[in-house]
């Protein structure tokens, strides 16, 4: 069976294809250079280049993996959370497919894809055992999930406010890097030193898996009015906010796994890429005893290959949730965890 995957969440359109569980094609068109004057993501602007971009992508996802859409089974497309502009115009696509095609259609939560995304570099026999713990770390989303087995997941936690792919912007805008915060942040640390500076790391008393990253921006705004030499310093600047947002997510995912018990992790989303937190979180799961698990990079950042993936399952069973399916800019993703 060859699934069709579909992803347009944020300000990425994505295609790719499935073929027997095997990863056949994925391209990703970026809007980075669309939305970089404004340090951020234009939810407008991103809704139009997915028009312009998303059915070029497609054709080039078809191309790549050698199919047409006479061989598609299914077609799986992300259905929420995110910009609800932009899921809408790739939910439009995937139904004018389906219908036209007369294909089964089912809608895949845009967390599921990342939870599930390091099972693309597994053969489609021996994915990742359940139960495992994910932490999802991307621009829009930051959050602890329980997996017990295929589609049950609990919450433990997650923002309160920015996530801290955003708090990483905002850092970045506030010191002239530009946008993506993350990647440039990223490079200029490795030459710097993270104990130069102390910022503040947030800790939520009544809820304890729970993160907060809004107050970063504030703390790093008031050092910067009051060490106009920081510039002269950036690398020293970067490896220490750098630290603060890893030591927040490495010290609150190893209560979590000493709270669940569990013997595997997975870290997921496009902070995922970070390479500090790749060695820091690496480090903690070892002194726990438990096996950590990264995508590789292209498949941390959002794409349609996890869609595909996610929805594969699914659409294997014979479901299909009809052209009725419906953007939800909000869609919750798993219940709420309790010890």
């Amino acid at each position: 069976m060859i699934v069709l995957g579909i992803e347009s969440s944020c300000d990425d359109s994505a295609a790719a294809l499935l073929r027997d569980g095997e990863l056949a094609a994925s391209v990703v068109s970026s809007q980075d250079a669309v939305h970089g004057p404004y340090g951020g993501v234009v939810p407008e602007l991103a809704s139009r280049h997915h028009i312009r971009n998303l059915l070029p992508v497609i054709d080039a996802a078809l191309a790549r993996a050698g199919a047409d859409l006479g061989e598609i089974g299914g077609i799986a497309v992300t259905c929420g959370p995110g910009l609800v502009g932009s899921l809408l115009v790739g939910l439009t696509v995937a139904k004018g497919i389906a219908q036209r095609r007369r294909l089964p259609l089912v809608g895949v939560n845009h967390l599921e894809g990342h939870l599930l995304a390091v099972n693309l570099e597994r053969p489609p026999a021996d994915p990742l055992p359940f139960p495992f713990l994910g932490l999802i770390v991307s621009g829009g989303h930051t959050g602890l999930y329980l997996a017990s087995s295929a589609g049950a997941y609990a919450c433990l936690g997650r923002t309160r406010d920015d996530a801290v792919g955003e708090a990483f912007d905002k850092a970045a805008k506030l010191l002239g890097l530009g946008y993506p915060g993350g990647p440039v942040i990223d490079r200029l640390a490795r030459e710097g030193d993270p104990k130069a500076i102390r910022f503040p790391r947030a800790t939520l008393k009544r809820s304890r898996f729970d993160f907060s990253f809004s107050g970063f921006k504030t703390a790093l705004r008031a050092y910067l009015s009051q060490h106009p030499e920081a510039a002269e310093a950036l690398p020293d600047v970067a490896a220490s906010l750098q630290e603060a947002l890893v030591d927040m997510l490495v010290d609150t995912t190893a209560e979590a796994l000493a709270a669940t018990g569990v013997e595997r992790l997975v870290v997921a989303g496009g902070v995922a890429a970070n390479r500090r937190l790749r060695a820091r979180m690496s480090e903690a799961a070892a002194t726990l005893g438990v096996e950590v698990f990264f995508p590789r990079p292209a498949l941390c950042t959002d794409n349609a290959a996890m869609i595909a993936l996610a929805g594969a399952p699914r659409l294997a069973a014979g479901a299909s949730d009809g052209l009725d399916l419906n953007a939800e800019a909000d869609l919750a993703f798993g219940s709420r965890w309790s010890a």
